[in-house]
């Protein structure tokens, strides 16, 4: 299994596909997420981020029973939410890109990010942003503002450093 890897998002359902995996591996085992990464993708409609944020409560139900994803109503319901959420602000700034990039710095755009959506706390926002390739502080100052250790961060921005 790789590290992940930074992306250029072509489309909305780039950027949901990215947040989605961060909301479904926190608090988990990263591996168990990345082995049944293509369940979630078949579960989301291929992360057509229209279909997915048209999903109602019987699409909830029937993801809580589709093979390979995780059995979690709040994580179901939340990436929804976030679906959505993309969208509408994709409509409001005339490109989810733009509204990336409407906050003054890191600090302002994570507190945002917070506020808007499901499961995206301080790491999930660095690994978020990192993986769309926008710009995030630097890891050695950052990582020391979180606690517990993040071997799995650390590999992550360690790669891209060597690319």
């Amino acid at each position: 299994m790789g590290i992940p890897k930074q992306i250029k998002p072509t489309k909305l359902g780039d950027y949901l596909e990215v947040m989605t995996k961060a909301v479904f591996q926190a608090g988990v085992s990263w591996a168990q997420i990345e082995n049944k990464w293509e369940s979630y993708g078949q579960a989301f409609e291929n992360w057509d981020i229209e279909k997915v944020a048209a999903f109602d409560e019987k699409d909830i139900e029937r993801l809580m029973e589709h093979p390979g994803v995780m059995h979690s109503k709040k994580k179901i319901s939340g990436t929804i939410k976030n679906a959505r959420m993309i969208v509408e602000l994709d409509k409001e700034f005339k490109g989810f890109e733009n509204y990336l990039r409407s906050k003054p710095d890191y600090e302002d755009l994570r507190k945002d990010l917070k506020k808007r959506f499901s499961f995206l706390g301080e790491m999930n926002a660095y690994y978020f942003l990192f993986r769309v390739g926008e710009p995030v502080p630097e890891f050695e100052g950052w990582v020391k503002t979180i606690e517990g250790e993040h071997p799995r961060m650390r590999e992550m921005v360690e790669a891209h450093k060597k690319q």
